[in-house]
């Protein structure tokens, strides 16, 4: 069933045709990826499509009633709202309910003796029993509680950009809706809560539409790919990898498509240029035919990007800290942190939001003085720091490419070819017209690569960066993980993008309670331990109770022994006596083991032997605990019957 069907719709900016005469529908069963280059219409796309924008011609027609929730890229954000009153602020007549039954709650909180109070309070709660709305109610708060989301007095004017986002991913998550619009739904998401928005997508019942950079969250979620490119929409029936496999095969058809072309036009072209006379009828059609073919050549295959720029020498001395430590007030981010960067460090750092990771890039970057320790920086350090901050322009009018040549008019590439500003620009799909535009007319995503560019193009050889990922398109991410493969510096990433970490770092800074361990394995490895770390925990915690039982029940030990012998082998029995020790000698092995990471965080041989040897327990303490959880199994179902 068709809920959304769009008819020829166009839509130009200046003399940009954005979306050209497009023809598409979503079904109810669809969950699309909308991917393209920066600049190329997708966020106008969704607009138009949500009804924010209206096209320049052509109609969108909707199935009657639809209800669509749509979260912007941007936050925008009005009034002075609480979370809660932003949150429920939907005028539907549920939302409206399970927002007044909140408020009565809170009141009465505050005002327990107040009779009035009481009063409403029962006749809410009473209506909400009656529309079977408490389910409705826990399934939001749970929502809420999963995107970090639990102050619901905070006013929105003093939240972060981060905050505001979650906010607004609540406000489209907990309204029901027939169509899910989200832009860019992982910025500012730390990674626990992206694998939770993934688990929650992939579940919801409904229609989904959605633009993200982050190539594991579309592989596990759409059904559908679409591309955007020169005004045209290309549908892939799969995911992110399939849209990979289709595409290739597209761009070689084009490719051999493109050749006939060519030839076509040089025959046409050496004819223009014979000086033929367009007075009948037939020439000026064949003339008319060329310019057709001539424009169809400027546009004939998707711009390519291919980042080349230059590279200053790194000396021995890079960076060394030293004992560095953090706090704000009495909340102690980290501290005795130690750490000595070599030549090509490849390092990611991850954990929880508020841990301190931006704050550790800021101490580094010398924008945050540090509570204690040192950090000294060698002399031939040249850092460059890609914040998250990219609308962080001193002059929004100055034109694109005004704000590179006061970088650099002329760059020199590792090849020892000299290429212009302007030159530099169009590799990095800043066509002509582009760089003459104003900055504020930029779109989010093009600001974010030419904030990228402006830092490339001053050669640096240490490169910080701060969730870089954010508003970068997929083309854009691809050609920057080149860059990054040639690159011969440092590279110390903040990033919750698993693809990206997986692809660029080697090794990681991993905050956890309090402590930045180092971690010598990739990303999706790391998250791996984690989830394999909490499904032991119970396991752990039933060893060491069973260390603790109290003398009184020294009778129902005795009779558990009984029925032990009588119904388990000796094998059995002796492997759930033997097992528990060896586990805790397994587990107090490993965390020997990460007190050696940090004290040989330096020597990568040391490293890569310890690395080693932590996996091979690591699959040792598996093995164990999941032999100790089926004998436990059997004997539980021995006991109950």
């Amino acid at each position: 069933m068709h809920l959304l069907t769009c008819e020829k719709i166009s839509k130009s900016y200046s003399l940009i045709k954005l979306i050209d005469a497009v023809d598409y529908s979503i079904d109810s069963s669809d969950k699309i990826g909308l991917i393209g280059v920066n600049g190329t219409g997708k966020s106008t796309f969704l607009k138009i499509l949500v009804g924010y924008e209206s096209p320049d011609s052509g109609q969108i027609m909707t199935m009657k009633n639809l209800k669509i929730n749509y979260l912007e890229q941007e936050q925008n954000f009005s009034g002075d709202h609480t979370v809660l009153e932003q949150i429920f602020g939907s005028r539907s007549e549920t939302m409206t309910l399970i927002r007044s039954y909140e408020q009565a709650m809170q009141a009465l909180a505050q005002s327990p003796h107040d009779v009035e109070l009481q009063k409403s309070f029962d006749t809410l709660s009473g209506l909400m029993t009656s529309k079977q709305l408490f389910d409705l109610e826990f399934q939001i708060k749970s929502i809420l509680n999963s995107l970090g989301i639990e102050d619901f007095d905070a006013k929105i004017a003093t939240l972060s950009g981060g905050q505001k986002k979650r906010v607004a991913l609540a406000e489209a998550l907990v309204t029901p809706c027939d169509l899910l619009v989200l832009d860019e739904p992982t910025n500012h998401l730390d990674s626990k809560t992206i694998l939770w928005l993934e688990t929650y997508l992939k579940q919801r019942s409904g229609a989904l539409i959605m633009i993200t950079h982050d190539r594991y969250f579309l592989d596990r979620i759409v059904n559908k790919t679409i591309e955007l490119s020169r005004g045209k929409l290309f549908e892939y029936m799969g995911n992110y990898e399939y849209f990979i496999e289709k595409k290739s095969e597209r761009m070689a058809l084009e490719a051999s498509m493109s050749q006939k072309q060519k030839n076509m036009y040089k025959r046409e072209l050496a004819w223009m240029r014979a000086g033929v006379q367009a007075r009948s009828t037939k020439s000026k059609s064949r003339i008319q035919r060329f310019q057709i073919l001539k424009s169809e050549m400027k546009n004939e295959s998707d711009l390519e990007l291919n980042i080349e720029v230059g590279y200053s020498r790194l000396g021995g001395k890079i960076i060394e800290i030293k004992d560095l430590g953090m706090a704000f007030g009495d909340k102690v981010l980290f501290e005795h942190f130690e750490y000595f960067f070599a030549q090509n460090d490849r390092l990611g750092i991850v954990g929880d939001n508020g841990v301190g990771k931006s704050t550790l890039l800021n101490i580094i970057a010398g924008q945050l003085k540090q509570t204690s320790g040192t950090i000294d920086i060698g002399s031939t350090v040249k850092t460059a720091y890609f914040t998250q901050d990219f609308d962080d322009f001193a002059d929004v009018n100055q034109r694109a490419i005004e704000y590179i040549r006061e970088i650099a008019e002329y760059v020199t590439t590792p090849s020892g070819y000299k290429i212009s500003a302007s030159e530099l620009m169009e590799t990095f799909l800043f066509t002509s017209d582009l760089q003459w535009t104003p900055i504020q007319k930029l779109s989010g995503g093009e600001r974010r690569r030419l904030q990228l560019l402006g830092l490339l193009i001053g050669a640096p050889n240490v490169l910080i960066l701060d969730e870089p990922t954010n508003n970068l398109d997929l083309d854009t991410l691809k050609v920057f993980e080149q860059y990054l493969d040639q690159f011969q510096g440092v590279i110390l990433c903040v990033s919750h993008d698993r693809y990206f970490l997986d692809r660029i770092c080697d090794r990681l800074f991993a905050f956890e309670k309090g402590v930045i361990n180092l971690v010598t394995t990739s990303y999706s490895d790391y998250l791996d331990q984690q989830a394999l770390t909490d499904r032991l925990k119970p396991v752990k915690n039933d060893l060491a109770q069973s260390k603790a039982v109290p003398n009184s029940e020294d009778a129902s030990k005795t009779e558990r022994s009984k029925i032990r012998k009588d119904k388990l082998s000796f094998k059995e029995i002796k492997a759930l006596e033997d097992l528990p020790i060896e586990i805790e000698a397994l587990s107090e092995a490993l965390d020997a083991l990460d007190h050696q990471f940090t004290q040989n965080a330096s020597d990568f041989e040391k490293l890569t032997a310890l690395a080693t040897k932590k996996e091979h327990l690591e699959t040792q303490l598996l093995e164990k605990m999941e032999q100790y959880e089926v004998l436990l199994d059997k004997e539980n179902t021995i006991l109950s019957s």
